[in-house]
């Protein structure tokens, strides 16, 4: 490879440099995540009155950051300096509580620097979209180790909350019979519902002329009038197999019908 065409292909690399780094709180931590965190050890640990602190953004230093008298710091720090911080933390006599690895918890602090470790393990999904399993890392209260299941159970909350607000509110149509989509096909399958149509009898459309600029997702097909019918009195047999209370043979039934079968008919 020539020098050339190396400096070329390393460009991007070049540049990766002077962008700024993005630590694992950032902006990404969801507010409704942070707050169920912060009401959570402000309760728990009788914080009230006192200043909550963040110093964790891209590019501040946290060992710059003015720390106000009895300010304790709750906040999402970068886990790969997590380690170097509580030790800093613990030099300076600031209390903190910061979220960490879950699965590498124990190892932050290696049972120095005073670090307590709180255990509420819980997928957080951040606003970037990253899952990171996190758990929780503090100087404050007298239990090295313990568990938290409330402290779990409110950020499970807050990321359900962030994961509904996050999906499409998809418009819900209803086709013509004359329009059959994957979807409608689908339907009738998973209803055990037979249908069939020729190729002679479809013609492909991406949009009904009524959607404007709207469309079928997938796309779909026009029926001709006898396919149309077809598809109609399939859907209904398929709505009412839906809609059916579907009672199961039990053990004893079925070793009848075992019995049965083994006679052939005769």
């Amino acid at each position: 490879m020539g020098v050339r065409q190396q400096t070329f292909m390393d460009y991007d690399g070049f540049l990766e440099k002077f962008k700024p780094k993005k630590t694992t709180d950032d902006c990404y931590t969801p507010k409704n995540v942070y707050e169920a965190v912060k009401t959570w050890a402000i309760g728990e640990y009788s914080l009230q009155g006192r200043e909550v602190v963040r110093p964790f953004w891209p590019g501040m230093d946290y060992e710059a950051f003015d720390y106000p008298d009895g300010c304790v710091v709750i906040d999402n720090p970068p886990f790969s300096i997590l380690a170097k911080i509580v030790r800093w933390y613990y030099a300076q006599k600031i209390d903190y509580f910061l979220f960490s690895p879950y699965l590498t918890n124990f190892g932050i602090g290696a049972g120095g620097a005073g670090v307590n470790h709180v255990i509420a393990p819980c997928d957080v999904v951040y606003e970037n979209g990253a899952v990171v399993e996190t758990a929780f890392v503090t100087n404050l209260g007298t239990d090295f180790i313990r568990s938290a299941p409330d402290l779990m159970d409110a950020i499970d909350a807050a990321n359900d909350e962030n994961l509904k607000a996050s999906k499409k509110s998809l418009p819900k149509y209803v086709y013509p019979d004359h329009v059959i989509t994957s979807a409608a096909v689908g339907y009738m399958c998973k209803h055990h519902t037979p249908f069939a149509l020729k190729r002679s009898e479809c013609a492909f459309i991406r949009k009904m002329d009524a959607q404007g600029s709207n469309g079928i997702f997938g796309a779909g097909y026009l029926l001709s009038e006898r396919a149309a019918a077809e598809r109609a009195a399939a859907e209904r047999a398929a709505a009412e197999r839906a809609a059916a209370k579907v009672w199961s043979l039990s053990d004893r039934e079925l070793e009848i019908v075992k019995m049965l079968s083994k006679g052939g008919g005769k």
